[in-house]
């Protein structure tokens, strides 16, 4: 018996089951029933055991698996999506978005024929009636007013095609070249709508002008001289006919020179006359030409470069019709902010 013992401590515990029993066996079957309880009794510790360690292995199993996501099963229903962002709504790349709400031309307009994209003489009215009329007027007064070196001026050129057909203006916007001048009321409302545009109201185009920090000069609070194309040293009538109120439909006008400089200036010509919205500018508001707004009893805005105005953004003339025109009057368009694609 006691060689027995020290041979069944020497072993293994997984092994004592084994001797267990066959002691049983010898001893009889009343020692079968107790050896076999001890059996079950030591195993039970040890799965105990095997199965803590499973568990510690499928804690780092899961830890392991924490940054990678299952594939889903085949069939399953999909899971699901995060909301996309919200686009703003736009403008077309030439306007500028003003206050979130509406969109301005970045410059005054030129104007080209809605059918074929010919560009319309901005010395001209852009219409084939009113333009021939004025230039067989002018090829004629001409000779008649100012100085010798007045009447040495020549006409600008009028496209042939201009005379020959009807055709429509479509107001265009762009940097670097002279605007549109001589457009009446109606003619500018109908270049922004073949542009898929309008006239601004009088409240879009003052809020448009006065930029972010509405303040009554794109500029700043105050009338600065010489930050905006207005209220310039000469009028363009009194260097060419040396009456300020004389001949204000002259296709030369816009061509005037003092000082070897030009009056009206190219758009965007003028940098310190710019109107900040969102990082973006809109330019000359305030001088180069009026501008019509969207008003059927005749009103436009902002001051050409001759007018003697320190009303910036405030300034509007209401004393003539919606037909009227001259060489100052010129375009200007706003649209509606577009849904984004």
């Amino acid at each position: 018996m006691p060689a027995r013992s020290a041979e069944r401590s020497a072993r293994p515990r997984a092994g004592r089951c084994g001797a267990t029993a066959a002691a049983a066996a010898l001893a009889g079957a009343a020692l079968v029933s107790a050896a076999l309880a001890g059996c079950r009794s030591e195993r039970e510790p040890g799965a105990g055991d095997a199965g803590a360690g499973a568990g510690d292995a499928g804690a780092g199993a899961a830890d392991a698996g924490a940054g990678e996501v299952a594939p889903p099963l085949l069939g399953a229903p999909p899971g699901p999506r995060a909301p996309a962002p919200v686009a703003e709504p736009r403008c077309p790349p030439e306007m500028v978005r003003v206050a979130r709400r509406f969109c301005v031309d970045r410059y005054e307009a030129v104007l080209l024929d809605r059918e074929t994209g010919l560009e319309i003489s901005a010395f001209y009215p852009p219409s084939r009636q009113a333009a021939a009329s004025v230039e067989r007027a002018w090829s004629k007064m001409r000779l008649q007013l100012g100085d010798a070196e007045a009447r040495r001026m020549e006409l600008p050129l009028l496209p042939g095609w201009q005379k020959q057909r009807e055709f429509e203006p479509r107001a265009v916007s762009r940097r670097g070249v002279l605007p549109q001048g001589y457009t009446s009321g109606a003619q500018a409302e109908l270049a922004c709508r073949n542009a898929g545009k309008r006239l601004c109201t009088l409240e879009e185009w003052r809020t448009a002008c006065r930029g972010e920090r509405d303040e009554q000069f794109p500029y700043g609070p105050a009338y600065a001289d010489g930050q905006c194309n207005v209220f310039r040293e000469a009028h363009p009538a009194a260097v060419l006919h040396r009456d300020v109120s004389l001949g204000h439909s002259d296709p030369r006008l816009n061509l005037v020179r003092v000082g070897g400089a030009p009056l009206l200036r190219r758009t965007g010509e003028t940098p310190t006359c710019a109107s900040a919205w969102e990082g973006d500018a809109i330019a000359d508001m305030v001088g180069n030409l009026d501008e019509w707004i969207d008003d059927p009893e005749g009103t436009f805005v902002g001051g050409f470069y001759a007018r003697a105005t320190r009303e910036g953004c405030m300034s509007r003339v209401v004393s003539h019709d919606f037909t009227y025109f001259d060489y100052s009057t010129g375009v200007r368009c706003c649209a509606d902010l577009r849904e984004a694609p």
